[in-house]
C-alpha cells in the first residue's frame, strides 16, 4: 500500500522516528501507518544510506549516474566485509585506503555496495546509535584491564587478559592465559611494563585478582601495582559502561579472531592473539580514532619498569605502623583493619582536620582512615 500523500514525507519521518525508539516492532508500525513489510523496508533502508533526504520521493525518469564503481573495486569491498563481518562502510573505506587502492567511492557507496549485495541488514543498522565517548588527553595516563570471558580448548580453558590505552586505544597486552590468579596477571603485567612502561592509572572491575568487591578494594596484585606508583580504580560493581572501551574491544576481539579460528591449546591461542593485536594496532581503522589506527596514538610511557621494587618511605613526621597477618595494625591502644593485602608491610598515618581521624596511607595512596 501507498502512503498517504497528504502528509507522505510527514509520515515516513514518523515511522522513522518511531522505530529507532523501540515504540513497537516493525510488522505493528506498518499496520499502523498503513503501508507494508516490503514499503516499510525501503523507506528504512534509504533513511539509513541518505537521512532524511533518502525520504523525499525519487524521480522515475531516466537520468545519468555518476561513474560506476568498478567490478575489481567491488570484490575488494565485498571480500574485505567477507573476513570482517562488523565492518561498515567507513571503516572499509579507510582500509582499503591504507592498503593503497586508488579511486575508491565514497564511504557512503561502499555502504550502498554492502546494501545492494545483502551484506548490512537494515534493522540492524538502525541499532547503532552514535555515543558520546570520553578519553584521556594523552598516552599512558589511564590503561583498561580485564578478561574477556574464558572458552573451552583441547585441555582446560582460556582466559583472554586484555590490556587497553585508554586515549589511544592501543592494545598493549592481549595474553592466553590458563587462569586468572594473581600471579599469572603479575607476570604478565611485567612483560608488558618492561616493553611499553608504567602508566599514570590503571582502571578494572570490581573481581579477582584485582578486587574482591567494593568492600575490599585491595589484593597482592594491586598492591604490587601500588608500589611501583600507579594509581588504581575500580569500575562501579554491576556497571560495565565503565570500561567501555574495554567491553567494546572484547566484542571486536570475538567477532574478528574468537567467532573465526578453531583454537586448540594455549600456545595455539598465542599465536593467533599475536598476529590480531599486530593487526589491530597497526592496520586496523578505529572509528573513534578518525579511522586512524591506534599505533599512530600512541608512544610508550617515561616511566620505565623498576627491577628492584623501590623501597617505602614516609615523611619524618608520619606514624608508621606494620600491618600485621591478618591485615590489620596497631594504634592508641586498638586495633584496626586496613587489608590483608598489605600485611607485613609498613603504612603511614597522618592526622586530619578533624579531631580524633586519621588517613592510611600506603606509599602515596590512601587506603584507609580511622575514627578513634
Amino acid at each position: 500500500m501507498p502512503w498517504k500523500e497528504a502528509t507522505a514525507m510527514s509520515e515516513r519521518i514518523e515511522f522513522i522516528k518511531a522505530f529507532s525508539q523501540g515504540e513497537r516492532n516493525l510488522s505493528e508500525l506498518c499496520h499502523r501507518y498503513g503501508i507494508s513489510r516490503t514499503t516499510g523496508y525501503k523507506w528504512l533502508k534509504r533513511y539509513l544510506e541518505s537521512g532524511i533526504e533518502g525520504l523525499q520521493e525519487k524521480s522515475r525518469r531516466p537520468h545519468h549516474s555518476p561513474k560506476r564503481t568498478s567490478p575489481e573495486t567491488e570484490a575488494a569491498i565485498l571480500k574485505v566485509r567477507q573476513n570482517y563481518p562488523s565492518w561498515g562502510g567507513v571503516k572499509i573505506n579507510a582500509y582499503l585506503t591504507r592498503q593503497g587502492w586508488q579511486d575508491l567511492p565514497a564511504p557512503s557507496t561502499v555502504t550502498a555496495i554492502l546494501y545492494r549485495h545483502g551484506q548490512i541488514n537494515p534493522l540492524e543498522s538502525l541499532k547503532h546509535c552514535p555515543m558520546q565517548r570520553f578519553e584521556r588527553a594523552t598516552p599512558n595516563e589511564l590503561w583498561q584491564m580485564d578478561f574477556k570471558g574464558y572458552f573451552r580448548i583441547d585441555q582446560g580453558n582460556c582466559h583472554p587478559l586484555t590490556i587497553l590505552d585508554d586515549h589511544s586505544r592501543f592494545l598493549v597486552g592481549l595474553q592466553a592465559c590458563p587462569n586468572q590468579t594473581w600471579r599469572t596477571v603479575q607476570a604478565h603485567l611485567t612483560h608488558t611494563f618492561r616493553q611499553y612502561g608504567l602508566p599514570d592509572c590503571m582502571l578494572m572491575d570490581n573481581g579477582s585478582p584485582w578486587g574482591d568487591d567494593r568492600h575490599t578494594p585491595y589484593t597482592i596484585l594491586t598492591a604490587w601495582l601500588m608500589r611501583l606508583g600507579i594509581a588504581i580504580t575500580h569500575g562501579r560493581p554491576y556497571h560495565p559502561q565503565t570500561q567501555g572501551k574495554d567491553e567494546r574491544l572484547h566484542r571486536t576481539f570475538k567477532a574478528e579472531l574468537l567467532d573465526q579460528v578453531q583454537l586448540h591449546d594455549l600456545q595455539d591461542c598465542q599465536r593467533h592473539f599475536d598476529s590480531w593485536r599486530d593487526f589491530y594496532n597497526q592496520e586496523r581503522p578505529h572509528q573513534a580514532l578518525d579511522q586512524a589506527v591506534p599505533a599512530e596514538h600512541y608512544q610508550p610511557s617515561q616511566h620505565p619498569f623498576p627491577e628492584t621494587l623501590p623501597p617505602i618511605l614516609y615523611a619524618p613526621d608520619n606514624i608508621v605502623r606494620m600491618v600485621d597477618m591478618a591485615g590489620r595494625i596497631s594504634f592508641q591502644g586498638h586495633a584496626f583493619k586496613i587489608s590483608k593485602a598489605f600485611r607485613y608491610q609498613p603504612v603511614a598515618i597522618r592526622p586530619t582536620t578533624t579531631d580524633g581521624c586519621f588517613d592510611v596511607f600506603y606509599c602515596r595512596f590512601k587506603v584507609s582512615e580511622i575514627d578513634l
